[in-house]
């Protein structure tokens, strides 16, 4: 029997011109393309995936400060696996297998359970499902309370969009545009919520993106809110390079998108690509409650997005203009 490569079973589908590969460990996002063009930094099958790239994040996601909470009146403890930070990060699913459900040439849906444990005591049954379409990829996440009594909850996923080649300094020349009037301003050791800002007013406007400009410098790792919709009732992201582009069309079970520039400070993936990630909650939300969403027994939360392209046009604001 040949074992699966290090990141699980490979589940491809096609439509058009996109394509893409979903890996069984945490049902991550592996590769999506367009005409063979990468829209996501990929990585080879039998690699261990490189941090969050492309996973998705359950029962959390961001970070939870030293991994405590209190829920209920009960006081939990989650194993801390940002040492760095003495943080608990990105949820319990990352590494977790997922079972195939249902797929199709097109589609496919992956199913996994968490079960419970120490610092996070419920029955959690999370379906993630994916889907190409002319809109490109359109992703979901279900999780279902499985347990007797009421479980807290956050949803997310972590991909690292490109809008060209990939490589140091990479986003420096991207534009991103991203129509959100509040940030969450975070601690510079551990990256936890320090205040929420208008971003209009917080250091001058440097991450105010609502009308799309180059990235430049700016060192980008916060979550934004207060999305604001389009004609089609989504928050549209979208970042570009030329005259083309990723837009991420945020369903409005997106309330937060965190944006990183990705500092690594390595030669190779400093500012390399940016991840946008669409959550339900924010930073810490196990601790400040700020949009944690509680299911009762039986009860269901979804989140949902699309990773497309699309065609840029007008002028674009070059750095130091």
């Amino acid at each position: 029997m040949t074992p699966n490569p290090a990141s699980g079973e490979q589940h491809w589908i096609r439509f058009g011109a996109y394509e893409a590969c979903v890996a069984s460990v945490g049902a991550t996002l592996r590769s999506l393309t367009e005409q063979g063009r990468d829209l996501i930094v990929p990585f080879d099958a039998d690699e261990i995936r490189p941090g969050m790239r492309g996973a998705v994040l359950a029962p959390w996601p961001n970070r939870v400060a030293d991994g405590r909470y209190v829920f209920d009146g009960v006081a939990h403890q989650l194993p801390i696996n940002e040492p760095e930070r003495a943080n608990a990060a990105h949820g319990l699913v990352a590494w977790l297998s997922f079972d195939l459900v249902d797929r199709t040439v097109s589609a496919l849906k992956l199913e996994t359970t968490i079960q419970p444990q120490p610092g996070y005591p419920w029955r959690v049954r999370v379906r993630v499902e994916f889907e190409l379409g002319s809109w490109g990829l359109r992703q979901r996440i279900r999780a279902t309370n499985e347990s007797e009594s009421e479980a807290p909850i956050g949803l997310g996923g972590h991909p690292y969009v490109v809008a060209g080649p990939v490589g140091p300094g990479a986003v420096d020349d991207w534009s991103l545009e991203l129509p959100a009037t509040e940030v969450m301003l975070v601690s510079a050791d551990r990256l936890l919520p320090v205040g929420i800002a208008d971003v209009t007013l917080h250091d001058g406007g440097s991450l105010d993106f609502r009308v799309g400009r180059t990235i430049c410098g700016t060192v980008i790792n916060h979550a934004f809110t207060s999305l604001r919709a389009g004609a089609d009732g989504r928050a549209h992201v979208r970042v570009s390079s030329g005259d083309r582009g990723i837009d991420i069309a945020c369903d409005p079970s997106v309330d937060w998108v965190q944006v990183y520039t990705a500092e690594s400070f390595t030669s190779d993936s400093n500012r390399h690509a940016l991840a946008v990630e669409p959550m339900t909650c924010p930073p810490d939300a196990l601790n400040n409650g700020r949009d944690l969403r509680v299911l009762r027994p039986g009860g269901s939360t979804h989140i949902e997005w699309t990773i497309g392209v699309f065609a840029q046009d007008g002028p674009r604001h070059v750095c130091g203009a």
